[in-house]
């Protein structure tokens, strides 16, 4: 159930979630519960972020795990293959020439474990807040962030459901209501409002990894095509 209100002049509309939402939130933080937890015991400290953090889950959101300190990628697809099963396909993926290569592995079309290859700056971690993270104690206590999604609505859990309004309508009280710097939402409304208007995916370099390959030697071939990433490798 949807209304719309006001407060402070901003108009938003708060969401009611019905039991089947509710159900379904459960179902996919079950889902990241059992990805996460052999990360946990290993102090990977991996967070779960996007819908699945922030609640406003449909029957097609992904469970998108993630790593933030890079780790060692043979080491996270042992885990994976012992105590997850294995996996679907794995990539590499740039999102521009000088943001860090991130390593994705599918365990299926849903649920995704990443990592970054290198340590991230200020401004790539910002991302995932920006999206909306919730750790796996937060996990395990029901907890719920607010956040960004990619139609450019900003998310704010409530008992109920969540409210929501439009970021670019105040990037400031959204950066305020997130918890992030207000360029950081400025940057990403700019970046998602372009890429609306041209049809862009929004990633530099997407490079399946065959059969036996390994995300070193796949980020060693980026590395040596990339001389913004080598001069970051130097730093």
């Amino acid at each position: 159930m949807r209304r719309e209100d006001s407060a402070d002049g901003v108009l938003y509309k708060e969401v009611i979630y019905d039991e089947d939402h509710w159900e379904l939130l459960r179902q996919k933080r079950g889902v990241a519960e059992r990805v996460m937890v052999p990360f946990v015991v290993r102090g990977f400290g991996p967070v779960v972020y996007g819908s699945v953090a922030r609640g406003d889950v449909h029957e097609a959101s992904d469970v998108e795990v993630f790593i933030p300190v890079p780790p060692n990628p043979a080491l996270i697809e042992a885990i994976v293959e012992s105590e997850l099963g294995g996996w679907e396909r794995r990539e590499l993926v740039q999102a521009t020439p000088a943001y860090v290569p991130k390593a994705y592995i599918y365990l299926d079309e849903k649920t995704t474990i990443s990592f970054p290859l290198l340590k991230m700056m200020p401004e790539e971690e910002s991302f995932y807040k920006t999206a909306g993270m919730v750790g796996y104690e937060g996990l395990l206590n029901g907890d719920r962030a607010p956040g960004m999604n990619k139609s450019l609505i900003v998310i704010v859990p409530t008992r109920a459901g969540h409210a929501e309004f439009p970021a670019d309508r105040d990037p400031d009280l959204a950066a305020r209501l997130i918890g992030v710097d207000p360029i950081t939402i400025r940057n990403r409304v700019r970046v998602l409002t372009r890429r609306r208007i041209h049809g862009r995916t929004g990633v530099f370099r997407a490079i399946s990894l065959a059969e036996g390959e390994s995300f070193t030697s796949a980020f060693a071939e980026l590395a040596s095509q990339n001389p913004i990433l080598r001069r970051r490798l130097t730093r």
